[in-house]
């Protein structure tokens, strides 16, 4: 098995190059970007804050299905950079499959992002990732301080388009995540 190392989704951001998540590995001065689309950002935001949907999104129905079934993401691993792609798993247990032999379910990144913050479970990252792709986090620190607005834009951006489209569910959906991010000490 690769050297993997615990991870944390240490910030999303908005770049010049899209939406990347920042995957911080424990006792590191270095982040990996894996960059999504801005759906799968909302998804993970919805999924860090805790925010309760009217209905379930699809991240929600595989949780629930999971459970229905007896079964659970016990952790995520982010294991290969293949031609610049970045592979994903999830690692399920319950029923059959123990923690000798569990489940293995090959996943985008960005979905299994989205899970691991539904389900607070770990997020592994291998050792050659973060040798290929590391960054110094003092890097991400200056462009956030630069940028701090952009974090919310997306999903500001989001909102308008559903109450144009009179999407007012989906609209009010996002309104109240806006509010809950933008409450958080030290955001405005």
């Amino acid at each position: 098995m690769k050297d993997m190392h615990i991870s944390e989704i240490w910030s999303i951001l908005k770049t010049s190059h899209g939406n990347a998540v920042l995957l911080k590995p424990k006792d590191m001065d270095a982040a990996v970007p894996i960059f999504i689309g801005t759906l799968e950002m909302q998804s993970i935001l919805v999924g860090k804050e805790g925010v309760s949907m009217s209905r379930p999104h699809t991240h929600d129905l595989f949780l629930n299905m999971l459970t229905h079934v007896n079964l659970s993401v016990k952790k995520v691993e982010v294991n290969e950079l293949k031609n610049d792609v970045f592979h994903a798993r999830l690692i399920i247990t319950g029923g059959e499959y123990t923690n000798e032999n569990p489940l293995i379910l090959d996943s985008r990144p960005s979905d299994a992002f989205a899970i691991a913050a539904r389900k607070k479970c770990p997020i592994y990252l291998s050792s050659s990732i973060i040798e290929q792709t590391g960054v110094p986090l003092s890097i991400f620190i200056t462009e956030m301080e630069e940028n701090s607005d952009d974090k919310y834009r997306a999903l500001r951006e989001q909102l308008e388009q559903a109450v144009a489209e009179e999407e007012f569910e989906q609209a009010a959906e996002i309104r109240d995540l806006l509010k809950m991010l933008e409450s958080e000490p030290g955001n405005s």
